[in-house]
């Protein structure tokens, strides 16, 4: 650095960058996301299913032997599914999840997890668990607890109320 030129702080380069604080926490969290799915995705990619179909599975198993609306399956996802449908007709060509109406009310479909897909769920187990090691692991329990709380926080009033991941409900 010369002599007489001004020093910059972090904080100097921060009110540069972003307009706001509360721009500077979502773009970090947006670059946290995008960091962190690229390792899930690679996992996924190597079994042909996304983030998003592994959930559905997810949150089925849970529900095994019974079965879900397909509307209350959607609205568990971690993410929002603008086409449910198309989600699920790939996970049941291939055999993963099995659909039924309702005879009382044809409108009605519940989908539950097959042994097909089960068996992938078992598989896929542990390489979840070290990916999830891969990308948290450094971090230490306590860190680990505040990071859910204060995300938890950041999306409470926008979560419906009563949905699986509002503070009211217990089954997220």
């Amino acid at each position: 650095m010369m002599p007489g030129m001004p020093t910059t702080t972090a904080t100097d380069r921060a009110a540069r960058r972003f307009d706001s604080s509360e721009q500077e926490a979502f773009l970090s969290l947006w670059r946290t996301y995008d960091r962190l799915r690229a390792l899930e995705d690679e996992l996924f990619g190597r079994h042909d299913l996304s983030a998003q179909q592994y959930n559905a599975l997810r949150l089925l198993r849970g529900a095994h032997p019974g079965s879900i609306p397909t509307l209350g399956l959607a609205e568990r996802l971690v993410s929002r599914a603008p086409d449910i449908t198309r989600l699920l007709d790939k996970l049941e060509e291939r055999s993963l999840i099995r659909r039924e109406r309702l005879a009382q009310n044809r409108r009605v479909v519940r989908v539950g997890i097959t042994p097909e897909g089960l068996a992938l769920l078992r598989k896929l187990d542990k390489p979840v668990r070290a990916c999830h090691a891969r990308q948290l692991g450094h971090l230490r329990p306590a860190e680990l607890a505040r990071l859910v709380e204060l995300l938890a926080a950041a999306r409470a009033p926008h979560e419906p109320a009563g949905g699986s991941w509002s503070e009211e409900s217990s089954d997220s």
